[in-house]
């Protein structure tokens, strides 16, 4: 039987502790996200020190479905088209 159920993205933003980029980037997810009404996490290299080695340099970087879509600056207008419905 079909569902008109919506599934949200998953959003996950990757950051190191002490890291501007990363502060930046967060504050552009959160604002996108929340006037869009998706949710979102932000999964820290210190939690998770995987991700160190498998993004490196490239930190914050911005995941949607396990995909990464964005890196070090994350674009607003790009970041809502991924998004749009």
């Amino acid at each position: 039987m079909p569902t008109d159920r919506v599934v949200s993205p998953v959003v996950e933003l990757l950051t190191k502790p002490h890291c501007h980029l990363c502060a930046d980037a967060r504050t552009v997810v959160a604002a996108v996200c929340e006037e869009l009404g998706v949710p979102w996490r932000e999964v820290s290299t210190a939690d998770a020190p995987d991700l160190v080695e498998r993004f490196a340099e490239e930190i914050p970087v911005l995941l949607i479905d396990g995909v990464q879509r964005d890196f070090w600056k994350i674009d607003e207008a790009r970041l809502r088209r991924l998004l749009a419905p």
